[in-house]
């Protein structure tokens, strides 16, 4: 690792990187009667699940999964609320190894109603997903404020459990992305993981704001307008909300390029956000290497209330 790489890490035990799953969003073309990302990706192994997974091997704090209301108690159920640390889950070596496991929560966020079936795209679940995040973490207290997101899609399968090699870096001031085995990333409109530092957020909400349209016309002239300033002018019903359509490499290629960014390229790769993409990958020979963790990572647990003791 070179010298200005080693000088951008930090101190893990104060960095806090919170992992963003985005599920709400516009459809696939799967029209099951479960959410698209619930598709089995191996036996009793969900894509949802990988995707967790990938944020407990990137050493996440907390996972923030964003998704609709109606979705949730199905997806919770197969999540549950909190994820085991891979790191801690198997220390043999540790006296008594299940005190030294470490569990991540995952906290489930809805859409806020007034976005839904006008802001309602990936990218959109992404930025408020983070800023839910944000503002929660900081309500409790400054030092678990995140300083970093990192972002996992179910909808792209790989080997993200070799991650946790790079916990460090992906821990560090930057950008970070995941490349598929051809050399592209999220910006190229892959469904690969990436990270973004928490400052950046801000900027990339405000992006999606200017740029996206609502009802009206802004562009109606001054002189057509209600007492010269209120917009009267409605748009087709095809150009309303054209935030709902918003792909996350039309957003996130505002990142700023200028930051240190670290690149991990994964030996294969492969999208199920068609139903042809799913086929290919059930059809190929490294979908035999994508299986159901045997260790309990996942626990469809809940968390006690306050007050209340664990029964376990």
């Amino acid at each position: 690792m070179s010298e200005k790489s080693q000088s951008n890490l930090v101190d893990l035990n104060s960095f806090h990187l919170a992992g963003i799953i985005p599920v709400a969003g516009q459809p696939l073309e799967f029209n099951f009667p479960w959410h698209d990302s619930l598709m089995p990706i191996a036996p009793n192994y969900l894509a949802i699940e990988r995707a967790v997974l990938e944020c407990a091997s990137a050493g996440c704090e907390t996972i923030w999964i964003v998704c609709p209301s109606e979705m949730q108690p199905l997806i919770k159920h197969r999540a549950g609320e909190a994820v085991q640390d891979p790191v801690w889950i198997s220390r043999k070596q540790d006296v008594y190894p299940s005190t030294s496991r470490k569990e991540i929560p995952i906290y489930y966020v809805e859409v806020h109603p007034k976005d839904q079936k006008k802001r309602d795209s990936l990218a959109w679940s992404i930025l408020y997903g983070s800023r839910v995040a944000k503002r929660v973490s900081s309500g409790l207290s400054q030092w678990v404020e995140p300083n970093k997101f990192y972002v996992s899609f179910p909808y792209g399968i790989y080997p993200s459990q070799h991650l946790r090699k790079y916990r460090h870096e992906i821990s560090s001031r930057g950008n970070f992305f995941v490349l598929t085995d051809l050399g592209e990333s999220v910006l190229d409109g892959k469904f690969v993981g990436f990270a973004f530092e928490a400052d950046q957020l801000g900027s990339l909400i405000k992006y999606f704001w200017d740029i996206q349209t609502g009802k009206f016309d802004s562009s109606q002239p001054i002189s057509e307008r209600r007492d010269g300033k209120f917009i009267t002018k409605v748009l087709p019903m095809e150009k309303r909300f054209s935030g709902r359509f918003f792909k996350v490499k039309d957003i996130f290629q505002k990142l700023d390029q200028t930051k240190d960014t670290f690149k991990i390229e994964m030996k294969w790769f492969y999208e199920i956000s068609t139903w042809e993409d799913y086929c290919n990958y059930l059809s190929s020979d490294e979908r035999k290497k994508m299986l159901c963790p045997k260790m309990k990572f996942l626990r469809s647990r809940r968390w006690n209330k306050v007050g209340m003791d664990d029964e376990e």
